[in-house]
């Protein structure tokens, strides 16, 4: 979902690109990020799922090509951290939990991200509300937060929650240098604030979609107590037929509660503006009305 040119484009208006690496074989994730070398020559970064059965290779190449930032997910990146670290790249995990903090923390990751259940994707049961700030308490890293984050209001609570800045998806899935198909924006545009709904939490890996047949399916076959396994199968391959084919019936699209807020396609770098805008001028107005003007 998040390409050489989205990732690319993001760095390029200041904030931090991300390449998602899914489940892609090593050499994908080397063409990405020479592309996006290419395209920038700002920093950026490159997400990894731990549960990927190319995750040895693809970090080989993140060391080989000295990407600046790892994300993870789906695991605890200990095991790679040491050499990662030794190549100058900084590891930054995605968390949902206090005790996955710490625990992290501990492994010697640079920072986190404490993620939402309001975030599209895989997500846990916490609201970011209630996350951040436990995690910001609970660790001495950077924290992240995402999930839930639209505009410059978003961003301003983020930081009063303790946050050192913001992850957003969702609103990007709109950007203009994203590479997914068509149809997928248009459902984000088109969707209403109660159309994503989370599927799969009897598999133990819940994912929040915009609700259409596949969801269906899913809810239907957990509401059978159909097993695991026979759940999961129905997702195979399901990411790809939407994202890049563009079946939004019977493919999955990931995105977060804010897609009901997405209402146009725009260039990455408008986004960030407008929401480094609105942020400014939010933390302004609550400073005047803290201080009784």
């Amino acid at each position: 979902m998040s390409t050489a040119e989205l990732a690319a484009a993001v760095s390029e208006a200041g904030g931090l690109g991300i390449i998602g690496s899914g489940q892609a074989p090593g050499q994908w994730v080397r063409d990405q990020v020479r592309k996006a070398k290419q395209l920038t020559d700002k920093p950026f970064g490159v997400n990894v799922m731990l549960l990927s059965p190319f995750v040895d290779e693809v970090m080989e190449i993140i060391r080989e090509e000295k990407v600046a930032v790892v994300t993870t997910g789906a695991g605890n990146p200990g095991k790679y951290v040491p050499s990662l670290q030794a190549a100058g790249i900084r590891v930054i995990p995605v968390v949902a939990s206090v005790a996955l903090a710490r625990r992290l923390v501990r492994s010697g990751v640079d920072a986190l991200i404490a993620e939402g259940t309001e975030s599209g994707g895989h997500v846990g049961e916490l609201t970011t509300m209630v996350l951040v700030p436990q995690i910001v308490d609970a660790v001495d890293v950077p924290v992240i937060a995402a999930g839930g984050i639209y505009d410059g209001r978003g961003f301003a609570a983020a930081m009063a929650l303790g946050a050192a800045g913001v992850q957003m998806g969702t609103r990007f899935m709109c950007a203009r240098e994203c590479t997914i198909h068509e149809k997928v924006k248009e459902m984000v545009i088109r969707s209403k604030d109660r159309d994503t709904v989370v599927t799969g939490r009897s598999t133990g890996h819940p994912v929040r979609v915009l609700y259409n047949k596949l969801a269906r399916k899913f809810l239907e076959a957990e509401e059978k107590c159909m097993s695991p396994e026979e759940i999961l199968k129905i997702g195979v391959g399901s990411l790809k037929a939407a994202m890049v084919d563009g079946d939004v019936e019977m493919g999955s699209v990931m995105a977060g509660q804010v897609s009901a807020m997405v209402n146009k396609i725009q260039p990455a770098g408008e986004i960030i503006n407008e929401v480094l805008t609105e942020a400014r001028e939010t933390m302004a107005g609550l400073g005047r009305m803290a201080g009784g003007r």
